[in-house]
C-alpha cells in the first residue's frame, strides 16, 4: 500500500497554520489544478484536485485536524467511510462557495461538473446531494466519567440518549401518504436563479430554493405527528465500547449514533467526551502512574518485602534493599496506562512511616540508636 503524503505538505502550509492560511492555500491550488486549466494532463489534474480537497477536508475541520495531528492517517480510518476519502466525505461545499465567491459561478460549476456531470440536471443532482448533507442529522455530544481503572482496562458503558428517531406514523417520509408534488417555484430542480444587471455586466446567481429547501418537491399532506420532518424525539439506550488509554478531554466518535436526519436524511454521529475521575491513590502523568507507600524505619534499615496494590487490583511484591532512603522512587515497567501499542510505567515513591505512639521499650531502643549515631 502506497504511503500517503502529509496533508500539510500537500497544501504547502506549516503545521501551525491558521484556518485562513489553509483556506488561502486550498483556493490557490484549486485554481491551479482545475482540470480545464490542464487540458494536456486532465486526468492527473483531477487526481491532484481530489488530493488537495482531501487535505482541506481534514485540516479545515478542527476535530479531524486534531485526530490527524495525534494519530496520523490511521486515525482517520473511522472518519472516512471504508477508511479512504471519497467525494461523499467532502463536507465543505459552502466553504467552496466562500472561497470562489459568487462571481466565480461558472468556474464553481465546472469544478463539480468534472466529478458529477454537466447541465441543468447535473446542477439539480448536485444541489440535492448537497441538501442530503444538509439534511444529515445533528451530532450529539455527551460526557462520560471514567475511573482510572476503567481507563487502564477499557470498558463498556450503557448510556441513555434522547435523540431524534424515525417517526413511526409516517415511516420517516414526513407525509402519511408519501405523496409529493413538484415544487412550483423551482420546477423540481431545487435551484432558483437570480439575474442581476450591473455596470460590469450580467451576473447569474444560483441558490437553494426557499420553497422546497432544495429537495425539488413538497409534501402534499404533512404528517401530523412529526409535522413533516419525518422524525420524533425518543429515548434510547446504547452500549459504547471504551478502549483503554484515553485521556481526560479526549473523545470517541461513534458513527451513526446521532440524530436521524429530516425526511430520511442520514444519521449524525455521537461524540463521547471522556472525563477522567481523580484517583485517591494513583496520579496519572501521561501514560505513567505515580503512587507513594510508607514503610517502617526497620524495613528501611534492614530491607525486606512489601506488597502494594496496582490500579487494577493486582498485588505486586517488591523487594527493598537494606538502607533504602526516604524519597527513593522505584520504577515498575509496564504497569501504567496502555496507549497506542505501548504501556506506561508505575513509579512508587518510598516514604518512612513515623510511629505516632511510642512504647517505653521502643523509646529506649530509639534512644540507644541515637546514642550509637544512627
Amino acid at each position: 500500500m502506497a504511503t500517503k503524503k502529509d496533508y500539510y505538505e500537500i497544501l504547502g502550509v506549516p503545521r501551525n497554520a491558521s484556518q485562513e492560511e489553509i483556506k488561502k492555500a486550498y483556493r490557490r491550488l484549486a485554481i491551479k489544478y482545475h482540470p480545464d486549466r490542464n487540458p494536456d494532463n486532465k486526468e492527473e489534474a483531477e487526481k491532484k484536485f481530489k488530493e488537495i480537497s482531501e487535505a482541506y477536508e481534514v485540516l479545515s475541520d478542527p476535530e479531524k485536524r486534531r485526530i490527524y495531528d495525534q494519530y496520523g492517517h490511521e486515525g482517520l480510518n473511522g472518519v472516512f467511510k471504508n477508511g479512504n476519502f471519497s467525494w461523499q466525505n467532502f463536507s465543505h461545499f459552502d466553504d467552496l462557495r466562500d472561497i470562489f465567491g459568487d462571481n466565480f459561478g461558472h468556474f464553481f460549476e465546472d469544478i463539480f461538473d468534472t466529478f458529477f456531470g454537466t447541465g441543468t440536471a447535473s446542477r439539480a443532482r448536485r444541489y440535492r446531494a448537497n441538501q442530503t448533507y444538509r439534511n444529515r442529522g445533528e451530532d450529539i455530544r455527551i460526557s462520560i466519567p471514567l475511573s482510572l481503572r476503567e481507563i487502564v482496562e477499557g470498558t463498556k458503558k450503557k448510556v441513555k440518549l434522547k435523540r431524534y428517531e424515525v417517526c413511526d406514523a409516517c415511516g420517516g417520509k414526513g407525509s402519511k401518504s408519501g405523496k409529493e408534488e413538484t415544487c412550483p417555484v423551482c420546477g423540481g430542480t431545487g435551484v432558483v436563479r437570480n439575474v442581476k444587471r450591473t455596470f460590469f455586466g450580467q451576473f447569474i446567481q444560483e441558490s437553494v430554493c426557499h420553497n422546497c429547501g432544495g429537495r425539488g418537491y413538497i409534501l402534499k399532506d404533512p404528517c401530523p405527528v412529526c409535522h413533516g420532518t419525518g422524525r420524533v424525539k425518543k429515548e434510547v439506550e446504547i452500549e459504547i465500547n471504551i478502549p483503554p488509554g484515553l485521556r481526560d478531554g479526549e473523545y470517541l466518535i461513534v458513527r451513526g449514533e446521532g440524530n436521524i436526519g429530516e425526511r430520511g436524511g442520514p444519521r449524525g454521529d455521537l461524540y463521547v467526551f471522556v472525563r477522567e475521575e481523580a484517583h485517591p491513590v494513583f496520579k496519572r502523568e501521561g501514560e505513567d502512574l505515580h503512587t507513594e507507600v510508607e514503610i517502617p524505619f526497620s524495613t528501611a534499615v534492614l530491607g525486606g518485602n512489601i506488597e502494594i496494590d496496582t490500579v487494577t487490583g493486582e498485588k505486586l511484591r517488591l523487594k527493598l534493599k537494606p538502607g533504602i532512603q526516604c524519597g527513593t522512587v522505584l520504577k515498575i515497567p509496564k504497569k501504567g496506562v496502555p496507549r497506542q501499542g505501548r504501556r506506561g510505567d508505575l513509579y512508587v515513591k518510598i516514604n518512612l512511616k513515623t510511629p505516632q505512639k511510642v512504647s517505653r521499650e521502643m523509646k529506649k531502643l530509639f534512644e540507644k540508636l541515637r546514642d550509637l549515631g544512627s
